[in-house]
């Protein structure tokens, strides 16, 4: 027997998150405003648990096609509390270990989605915040936007994973400067710096994730979770791994029938209409 949840997640509510759903056909994509303005949409308590929450619900959709992040205001996310930094100052290395991992392992939950998640990154991304847009699989950034990670200017070593993120994404020279200098990058220069696909003013970015997440919801859903497979954790280890990975995830895509729907539509120059199958 099949059970179908009471509320589905467009339909429920989240604290300090504020979630809509935008069709495609019988796909959708699950666009997710961090909802926290009067604090720069920093990564509260509520906040963390409405995200973790979210993404088990999301993986769960087997309609999903992609996720699109963005933040309330004039930020994407200043990042963690640093209030909540402070709250424990006797707290043993031990227990302070155990509470940064499980505020990191939530706030990555999205990346163990099978669908893309892109970020539009309409405003500063700071600390955990330029983490977690880094965790995305892409970026479009505010030209204005001011990007950094300045966690060794408060003392503190930087987290959730932006020592393997950051070096992956745009290089470890770039990486070593703002994580060891706090330098900060703005929007604008992100491109060139290979840490987003495109700058646009900050009330554009969102159309242009928006956009991406439509050409997403678009393509082949088994080629897609495939590719996405291939591409993330930094790809395969070298050119032997990606050819031994390619030829059976391309000949799995050619048994399917959207194989076939996509060689049909191209050639009679239509819309392919593809149905995971």
């Amino acid at each position: 027997m099949v059970m179908y949840p009471e509320k589905y997640w467009w339909e429920q509510d989240f604290e300090h998150l504020s979630v809509t759903r935008r069709e495609q056909g019988d796909r959708h994509t699950a666009v997710i405003t961090l909802d926290l303005p009067q604090q720069r949409n920093a990564m509260s308590e509520e906040m963390t648990s409405s995200w973790a929450r979210l993404a088990d619900l999301l993986r769960d959709d087997t309609q999903l096609a992609c996720v699109v992040v963005t933040g309330a205001g004039s930020a994407f996310t200043s990042g963690g509390n640093l209030g909540w930094l402070m709250a424990e100052p006797d707290a043993s290395v031990s227990d302070l270990r155990a509470r940064m991992r499980n505020f990191y392992c939530r706030w990555l939950s999205m990346t163990r989605l099978e669908v893309p998640v892109v970020a539009a990154v309409n405003g500063h991304a700071i600390g955990a915040g330029l983490a977690l847009a880094l965790a995305c699989d892409v970026r479009y950034v505010a030209e204005q936007a001011r990007l950094a990670v300045p966690f060794t200017g408060l003392g503190l070593h930087p987290g959730m994973a932006t020592t393997w993120s950051l070096p992956a994404v745009a290089g470890p020279a770039l990486a070593a400067d703002m994580l060891l200098t706090g330098r900060v990058v703005m929007g604008h220069e992100a491109v060139g710096l290979g840490l987003a696909s495109a700058a646009a003013p900050a009330d554009e970015v969102l159309r242009l994730a928006l956009a991406a997440a439509d050409r997403v919801a678009a393509a082949a859903p088994v080629a897609t979770r495939l590719t996405l497979a291939a591409l993330r954790g930094g790809g395969h280890a070298n050119p032997g791994a990606a050819l031994e990975w390619e030829a059976l995830a391309q000949a799995t895509t050619m048994a399917t029938a959207d194989l076939q729907e996509g060689v049909r539509a191209a050639t009679e120059r239509r819309a392919p209409a593809f149905t995971g199958r």
